[in-house]
């Protein structure tokens, strides 16, 4: 009887027991079944990641080829732009001497001229002068008479290189690009600060994107105008402040020889005066004879050109001063440097009657020599120093 009793007492306990044994295999295979899911998450987050990277890998790279195969387009673009302009320049060239010998004929033939066409072609250059006039402003009428005196700031440098302020502006600041290439300005705040014996700690520099040619370059209105090294006749145009190329231009004929025959690093000599931004240089088509071309600075284009009379043989040095080419020259051993050819774009000077102009009290030669048209003095760069000329000016 107590046996029986037992029996019915434990058939339920083990049912009981059985029942949770169960279900607790069952929770274990559920927890199993999320720990798989949550690590197949996992993997797969982490692939997408290893993914991304590489898409990123693979972007970076991608963009370092486009923009090196953009950096060759550009310099592409900057070589066609120049032999263009140069068959450009040649094509004119030629077709002028087509013309001319169109023009010529046997010495025996008679040839009449109509009045009319006479009339017609004096009525063109008077109307170029007038144009020329408008555009030059005619109202500038005082030319050089005299070099007062002369004043050797400092000695730094090499012996090719060029110093100036801007014209302008109304800041003082002076601005000094030592050899015939680099590129690198010196800037300093004032002119006593580039005296000082320390000069060069407190120099600030300006880095350049492509260094210049010779020591033809000029800064004004905040903008440094030079001849890029390495190109036949590339003029760019630099923002100082915001150290940035902001145009260029190719000087058509220029660049193949020397401005001057005593400066032969210089092949293109940019100047300023009243009137703007010039071009000073040489071609071989013209014997030696020097060029000048008036550029329009805001847009680079080119205005004008004028052959002169001024010859590159003996020359160091020239500038521009009122509309008027002023051409330095010296001897090739060195010696006093004078200004012996002038030329005046509008005819308003009688050339022939300007007598020698000697520079004072100095032996030597200059690398090259700007007008300063709101001073009203030379800034010199001569065997390394640097040097201010006042002017004695007089009325055309």
């Amino acid at each position: 009887m107590v046996v029986l009793q037992l029996r019915f007492l434990l058939v339920p306990f083990l049912t009981s027991i059985m029942g949770a044994a169960q279900y607790m295999m069952q929770d274990a295979a559920l927890m199993n079944y999320i720990d798989r899911r949550f690590l197949s998450l996992e993997k797969r987050l982490e692939k997408c990641n290893q993914d991304i990277l590489d898409y990123v890998e693979e972007f970076r790279d991608f963009s370092k080829m486009v923009l090196s195969r953009l950096a060759r387009l550009n310099s592409y673009k900057a070589e066609v732009k120049s032999e263009v302009e140069n068959l450009l320049t040649r094509i004119e060239r030629a077709q002028r001497e087509i013309d001319y010998f169109g023009t010529i004929t046997d010495s025996n033939t008679c040839i009449e001229v109509h009045e009319d066409l006479v009339k017609q072609q004096l009525f063109e250059e008077a109307e170029t002068k007038k144009k020329l006039k408008l555009m030059l402003n005619a109202s500038c009428d005082h030319m050089l008479a005299g070099i007062k005196s002369l004043k050797i700031l400092k000695k730094t440098g090499d012996k090719h290189g060029s110093w100036m302020k801007d014209p302008g502006k109304k800041h003082t600041k002076i601005y000094l690009l030592n050899g015939s290439v680099n590129n690198v300005i010196l800037e300093f705040a004032n002119i006593m600060t580039f005296m000082e014996s320390n000069h060069m700690l407190k120099a600030h520099k300006v880095i350049l994107p492509f260094p210049w040619q010779g020591t033809g370059h000029i800064i004004y209105q905040g903008f440094l105008f030079y001849h890029r090294y390495g190109s036949l006749n590339e003029i760019i145009k630099f923002n100082i402040q915001k150290r940035t190329i902001t145009d260029q231009m190719l000087l058509p004929g220029a660049g193949r020889i020397p401005a001057y025959q005593l400066s032969p690093p210089t092949k293109i000599d940019l100047a300023i005066d009243e009137q703007g931004l010039w071009a000073i240089h040489a071609e071989p088509e013209t014997e030696g004879n020097i060029i000048i071309t008036k550029i329009n600075h805001i847009t680079m284009a080119v205005e004008h050109t004028w052959d002169t009379s001024c010859n590159s043989k003996d020359a160091e040095a020239a500038f521009m001063a009122c509309n008027t080419l002023y051409v330095v020259y010296n001897f090739p051993s060195g010696g006093t440097s004078r200004i012996q050819c002038v030329y005046d774009v509008l005819d308003a000077v009688n050339t022939y009657e300007i007598p020698v102009l000697h520079f004072p009290k100095r032996q030597g030669c200059h690398s090259t020599i700007h007008y300063n048209p709101k001073e009203k003095q030379l800034f010199a760069w001569g065997d390394g120093s640097q040097i201010i000329y006042k002017l004695h000016t007089k009325q055309k």
